[in-house]
């Protein structure tokens, strides 16, 4: 079987976990890949904590389920740290990449995490000042475009500009291109 990277969202409603999976899924089709995006939650309201999904492969997935193991898990939201058990299942050789100003050793001591890579960046400060809302999703999926290589900034890029102009303001779309941007140049990866 294909290799095939799985992705788990963790985040609160809100924060775009829901539309980050989706606007990664898409832009991973749109370069011929086969992925899935999808979020896992129910009747919750704002805040409360939700899980979003991808799936990449090189060939068609052809089963559809939450992520129990996942290659990657990204977390919108580190009030969640302690409160959800955000690595549970994650791979020996699995990337965590959290929305914080604090360090990626931090984070490591929070999590009280053995081996695995740990990044951070401050995804919320990033969105406060390029479009004046604490939503991180974007500059988290920049963060974690450089990371992981799984996409090319152009297409998620062209992805985010397809979805938003018409929707919203053009200053509105400009503010989530930089946001996304920015993601991507100020991620922080331990030494």
């Amino acid at each position: 079987m294909p290799e095939m990277v799985e992705i788990r969202w963790h985040g609160r409603g809100g924060q775009g976990a829901k539309t980050a999976a989706f606007l990664l899924a898409e832009s991973l089709i749109d370069q011929g890949k086969y992925a899935q995006g999808f979020p896992d939650y129910g009747p919750e309201r704002m805040g409360a904590p939700i899980r979003g999904y991808n799936r990449i492969c090189d060939t068609p997935v052809k089963f559809h389920c939450d992520v129990r193991e996942p290659d990657i898990v990204v977390v919108l939201d580190p009030t969640l740290i302690g409160v959800d058990d955000i690595t549970a299942g994650l791979a020996q050789d699995g990337v965590v990449i959290v929305n914080s100003p604090l360090s990626p050793q931090e984070i490591r001591q929070q999590l009280k995490l053995e081996g695995r890579k740990v990044y951070t960046v401050d995804a919320t400060g990033i969105a406060l000042k390029e479009i004046g809302k604490p939503i991180p999703n974007l500059p988290m999926i920049g963060s974690l475009l450089k990371v992981k290589g799984l996409s090319e900034i152009g297409s998620m890029e062209r992805i985010v500009a397809k979805k938003f102009e018409g929707k919203f303001t053009k200053q509105v779309v400009d503010g989530n291109m930089r946001a996304l941007r920015k993601g991507y140049e100020d991620i922080k990866g331990e030494k």
